[in-house]
Order: C-alpha cells, then structure tokens, then sequence
C-alpha cells in the first residue's frame, strides 16, 4: 500500500471513530498512531454512571457499524476492508498536561489506560471487535458474554473480558488492515479519576 493509499485509510478509519464518539457524548482526547484515545465524562466518581457506559458502548456499536458501512464502499473500489478492535474499561487515572518545557501533551496516565490500551490489543487475540472489561461490566445494565479470564502484558492478575452478545461467536478475519481504539470514561479535571473505558 502506497503511503497516500494508507493515509488515506486512516482518516476513513478516524472519520468513523471519532464521529460516533462526539455523537455519543465522549470527548476524543488524542491519536496514538493508528488508535484513538476517548474520555466519557462522569459527573460523580462515586455513582454507579450506567449512562457513562451506555455512551461508551453506544460509540463503540455507532463505530462498528460506521466501518461495515464504509467497508461496503472499499470493497467496490477494490480496496482491502479495515479491522479494528476496541477496548472498554473502568479504573482509576490521572489526566493533565505532561511534557517538556517547550512541549506539553494532555493526556490520561494511570494502570486503568495502560489496562484499556491492552484489552483493545486481546481484540485480534480473541478475533472480537470489541472487548468489554468486568470492571466496566460490573456498571452496564445489558447483557454481555463472557470470554473468559486473560493475562494482559504488564498486569500482575489476569482480567475478565466480555462482548456483546452478537459478537460472542463473530469470527473475524485481520487479513485487511487493522486500526484500534480503546476508550476511556473520566470524571473530574484534576486528581484520581474514575474511568470506564
């Protein structure tokens, strides 16, 4: 693939994401190579927030059925379908300008973020679009299936993973060219943050 070719592709792939994000509430906070990282703001950290996670996963099928739509167009133009994984999580962060003195990145940092980055990276593992984590399990009303507990790089215990139930036996092919985000659900603007990602 010709540079222009792959550039090309991101920015259908960013077009998707980051409209079903904004559409859903959460709020793109910035692009790491070919992912997006995305904050869903809860306003209480203490709340259950189901809503902050019906937003989350209501991004993540908006995503989803953006990059079908738009798969449907690049296989009449002949070019190869984009694949991507999703992770959704909740924990705790910290977020504000971190940097140099001549430049600074807004940015979250914490083991919930590093725990949603590795989540989203089980999806090619498991072939699932989009894994779901038990802690942001634990704050969603609807139904969800199980794949299991699974080491993730750099975290001491392994974690329980879910999908939605109409993914849970989906099999996925990453012959095409893969693109991820994982998403992150935050409260305040300064200190510890609850999160669901």
């Amino acid at each position: 693939m010709s540079i222009d070719a792959y550039l090309s592709t991101l920015n259908e792939f960013f077009d998707c994401m980051v409209g079903a994000i904004v559409e859903n509430g959460g709020e793109v906070l910035k692009f790491i190579g070919d992912a997006v990282l995305a904050i869903f703001p809860i306003p209480n950290s203490s709340a259950a927030s189901p809503a902050a996670c019906e937003q989350a996963l209501g991004a993540a099928r908006a995503a989803r059925q953006r990059i079908q739509e738009i798969n449907v167009e690049r296989v009449e133009r002949k070019l190869p379908e984009i694949d991507f994984g999703i992770g959704l999580h909740r924990g705790d962060v910290t977020y504000g300008n971190i940097g140099s003195s001549d430049r600074l990145d807004f940015t979250v940092i914490g083991a919930a973020a590093n725990e949603a980055a590795r989540i989203q990276d089980l999806c090619k593992v498991l072939d699932t679009p989009i894994l779901i984590s038990s802690e942001f399990a634990e704050r969603f009303s609807g139904d969800l299936v199980s794949l299991g507990h699974h080491a993730l790089r750099g975290v001491e215990t392994q974690l329980e993973v879910l999908t939605l139930p109409e993914l849970s036996a989906a099999a996925r092919s990453y012959s095409g060219i893969a693109c991820g985000f994982f998403c992150e659900i935050s409260v305040g603007i300064n200190g510890p943050l609850s999160l669901s990602l």
